[in-house]
């Protein structure tokens, strides 16, 4: 039986370069982009890719903190200046931390079910470059618990927290071994990304990747178990894709081989004020992981694509883990083998992820979707994997805030 009442398809997905640190255009002293720029490019990237734009019957936007940022709140506000048409159609602004992409997509799935939307335009934006980084830092720890966490932790906070979580591998499974898996991911995210021309991290032209990975950390001016190079960046960007029915689909001019199935999701929620019940796992990742696969009606062999939520390189380690590809403490093992590799067992953030692509927040659950959906529909150029007959699935996993607010989403290829 079939998760959800009716088919839900995804289309035409846009990505917005991610712009910061590592790109040639990026001036940290030069004005850039706002909010609102990226707003529009994305969704006019997605609807570029459509007939009927005025079949779109609402709009859903992912956005963390974009009243810290930008100092703008009412985001909603920008949906009619993507497309004149949009102008009194209704818009809703989604907040789930890192996750909050993610929770946009679950929102435009559940409008269209709801039978109050046959199109639905999903966008997820963040412009980040705005402020320094340790300002910056703080603004993102609201995706942590503030009043209770905050006066007590680290300047650079998630950081931290992660370091943490890094720190607690190393002395269960051996800091050679985590160490080696980190830095390896590291790699990996980096050739991806040279792959993908919207990538912040596409001009990377390091020769010794690895040996960059295994950098010591340098707690004195940082953290203690990780170091810069394990960290995704600080990104400004957007990304943009179309949900619809199959009659929404119709309306748009869209043909399912264009499009894919969304088959199944699971959102996951933890509690805030607790601490994580292990710091070597991603408990509410794997819930997530294992709900979606229940759901769906497969098991993660079933798939040929993944997106995770690699905000640091232990994390990618641990989700790898969370969503069933690799043991209990073989993550790292996993992927010092190759086997996350676009020509490995499980092809994993085939543009770099958050540490390749870049991460700005609000956008990346929308981005990771696009990816897979691309992958999916043999659209992804030179990312572009072997999407076998026999397993025509894709999975994304978006997290928000140290394992707390999680969407994993299912994709078949039509």
């Amino acid at each position: 039986m079939s998760f959800f009442r009716k088919k839900i398809y995804a289309c035409a997905g846009f990505n917005t370069i991610s712009l910061g640190s590592g790109r040639k255009e990026f001036h940290p002293k030069k004005p850039r982009p706002g909010i609102e720029y990226y707003i529009k490019e994305a969704g006019l990237g997605t609807i570029n890719q459509i007939q009927n734009p005025e079949a779109i019957d609402e709009g859903v936007l992912g956005n963390f903190v974009a009243e810290r940022f930008c100092k703008q709140g009412n985001l909603g506000g920008f949906f009619p200046m993507v497309h004149p048409t949009f102008q009194y159609k209704p818009c809703i602004r989604v907040e789930g931390a890192c996750d909050s992409g993610g929770l946009a997509i679950v929102v435009s799935i559940k409008t269209i079910l709801a039978d109050l939307a046959d199109v639905v335009l999903c966008i997820g934006v963040e412009v980040q470059n705005s402020v320094k980084a340790i300002y910056g830092a703080d603004y993102l720890a609201a995706a942590g618990w503030f009043s209770g966490e905050r006066k007590k932790g680290h300047a650079y906070f998630f950081p931290d927290q992660f370091s943490q979580r890094a720190g607690a591998c190393f002395e269960k499974f051996g800091k050679e071994k985590v160490r080696a898996g980190m830095a390896q991911w590291y790699v990996n995210a980096i050739e991806n990304a040279r792959k993908y021309p919207p990538a912040q991290e596409f001009h990377n032209k390091n020769p010794e990747l690895f040996a960059t990975g295994m950098t010591p950390p340098n707690p004195k001016v940082f953290c203690e178990h990780i170091n810069v190079f394990d960290c995704s960046k600080v990104s400004d960007g957007g990304s943009a894709m179309i949900f619809a029915s199959e009659e929404g689909l119709k309306k748009i001019g869209v043909d399912q081989k264009d499009a894919t199935e969304v088959i199944a999701y699971a959102q996951v929620q933890d509690n805030l004020t607790t601490p994580p019940p292990d710091l070597t796992k991603l408990s509410t990742c794997a819930i997530a992981a294992k709900r979606a696969y229940e759901r769906a009606g497969i098991k993660p062999g079933d798939l040929s694509v993944l997106e995770v939520h690699d905000c640091f390189s232990v994390a990618g380690l641990l989700a790898i883990e969370a969503a069933g590809f690799a043991d209990y403490g073989e993550g790292a093992d996993f992927v010092k083998d190759g086997k996350t590799k676009l020509t490995g067992t499980i092809p994993t953030n085939t543009t770099g992820g958050l540490i390749g692509y870049g991460h700005p927040t609000g956008a990346t659950g929308v981005r990771e979707a696009v990816d897979v959906v691309n992958q999916l529909i043999g659209k992804a150029d030179d990312c572009q994997v072997k999407i076998g007959a026999d397993r025509p699935y894709g999975m994304m996993s978006s997290m928000g805030g140290n394992d707390i607010t999680v969407v994993a989403m299912i994709f078949r290829q039509t």
